[in-house]
Order: structure tokens, then sequence, then C-alpha cells
């Protein structure tokens, strides 16, 4: 605290603080503004540029794996549904529609109830994750742009 010239009388009780704004931006980072005062482990241990090029090299890891597992899973079923289309066009298999759409809105009926009742493991785990995200925003942030560039090769 430092007082103002104790001659003068127009500030005789007036007090200034000396802010030292190195310290003070080393302890109000502005992802602790905006995130909370719990930044992450990560935050703390590596720089901004380490952060975003882990998040970029996992996220396109990912992004890469999604799309070739995506495109194996989407041609096993697009071409199982094409030969049973063949098997019951040509007379192999006959189909029992009126059975199957029966089945099919008795299953979508379950699942409208059951998916009224979340689990509260599933409530957990998305807190966790937002919570997860809010304290590594940075390494967040590479890893989405790094999958979406995975998507993309």
């Amino acid at each position: 605290m430092l007082n103002c010239h104790e001659d003068d009388p127009e500030s005789e009780d007036e007090v200034y603080e000396v802010v030292d704004l190195t310290e003070y931006a080393r302890r109000h980072q502005w992802w602790s503004r905006v995130f909370g005062s719990n930044s992450g482990p990560i935050a703390e241990k590596y720089s901004v540029a380490t952060q975003l090029m882990m998040g970029g090299v996992t996220g396109w890891c990912a992004g890469y794996l999604f799309q070739r597992v995506g495109k194996i899973a989407a041609t096993a079923v697009g071409g199982g549904f094409l030969l049973l289309q063949i098997a019951n066009h040509s007379g192999y298999v006959q189909v029992d529609w009126k059975k199957v759409e029966k089945d099919v809105n008795k299953a979508k009926k379950h699942l409208k109830k059951k998916a009224n009742k979340a689990a509260p493991e599933i409530n957990t785990f998305i807190e966790e994750a937002t919570d997860f995200i809010k304290r590594n925003i940075v390494l967040s942030s590479g890893f989405v742009g790094g999958f979406f560039l995975g998507l993309a090769s």
C-alpha cells in the first residue's frame, strides 16, 4: 500500500495499491476467468503450442480411424441389406413385413420409455467430459480440429 502526501489536505484519506501486472497475469489467466479457477494439469505443464500439437495429432488419428471404420461398417451393413433384398426378390427368403413393422414399433416404444429415464451413469459421464474439456480447452480444441482433418483425409 502506498499513501499519498500527508501534507496535502485533499488526499488525506486516499490510499493507493500498487499492482504488479506480471504477478496478476500469472494468477489470473484468461481461461481461469472464462472456465473456472481450475485450469487443469495439462494446461499448467505444457505450452499452448504443445497442447495444440498433441490435441491435433491425437484428433487426426482418431478422425482417420473413425473414417476408415465407418466406411467398412457402412459397406458391411449396406452390402448385407442389398443381399437380403436380392434374396427376397429371388424368392430365397420370405420376409413377413407386417411382423417386422410390428416389432419395430414395439422397439420404438420401448426405447422411448428407456430414453426418458436416462441412467445416472450417463449424466455423470457427460458432466465429467464437459469438466475435462473446460479444464483442457486448448488440448480439446486441437483434438477437434485434428479430428475433422482426419475425417477429411
